[in-house]
């Protein structure tokens, strides 16, 4: 069956779409959109205790940057003015269900749980795609360039800190990381706008409140 054409959904349709993807992010057992997971070739490798704790955090956390890129795409999609950025809004969005699965399934192979804060983080990041899109086009894809940017240098960080030996989880992250800039490229190219540098600075204090938090819980 073909995918349906959203240029042709009512108002309340594209709800009836945006509250049924809130569902399925948030619900367990995400299952990926079209890709395997890249760490499906690594055997599973010994670590500690201590570095297994803290190879699921960093999974964790990666796992609700997710969950918000997933509320920040729908908001964005829900509020475009042309049809063409809603489209894509909802095909970056499927591709971010990939990485959702990805970081779900691995932190449960480590011995852990995704965040308990993830629905207060959806809401927020729903919220702020929403109100970009609002303002304009060109002010949300910027939005999305520089979410992107931000959850580049994250994914940088964990590749430094991750235990050497998990080959495993450092597969999907180099994965994720090679999408993610792809994505802030595509919305500068389709004419985002460049975010100045303070506003970039705010995001990243909001950034590391939500890796601090769900790194824990």
């Amino acid at each position: 069956m073909s995918k349906p054409d959203i240029r042709q959904l009512s108002p309340l349709d594209l709800l009836l779409k945006q509250a049924d993807r809130a569902l399925r992010t948030l619900s367990p057992e995400t299952q990926a959109h079209a890709r395997p997971s890249p760490a499906y070739p690594c055997g599973e490798a010994e670590m500690s205790e201590t570095e297994r704790r803290h190879a699921a955090g960093l999974m964790r956390v990666n796992h609700t940057g997710e969950v918000m890129a997933q509320a920040l795409y729908q908001g964005q999609a829900l509020t475009a003015k042309l049809p063409e950025v809603r489209e894509e809004m909802e095909e970056a969005a499927d591709e971010e269900i990939d990485h959702l699965a990805w970081c779900e399934e691995r932190t449960k192979q480590l011995g852990s749980h995704t965040s308990v804060l993830n629905p207060l983080w959806y809401g927020l990041s729903f919220g702020m795609g929403a109100t970009a899109g609002l303002i304009s086009d060109k002010v949300s894809l910027g939005f999305v360039s520089a979410i992107e940017d931000q959850v580049c240098e994250h994914l940088e960080e964990h590749l430094q800190t991750l235990p050497e030996q998990d080959n495993k989880s450092r597969a999907i992250i180099e994965k994720m990381l090679e999408d993610e800039a792809k994505h802030s490229h595509t919305a500068l190219a389709a004419g985002g706008l460049p975010f100045p540098r303070p506003i970039k600075k705010a995001m990243s204090l909001m950034s590391k409140a939500m890796t601090a938090t769900s790194y824990r819980l």
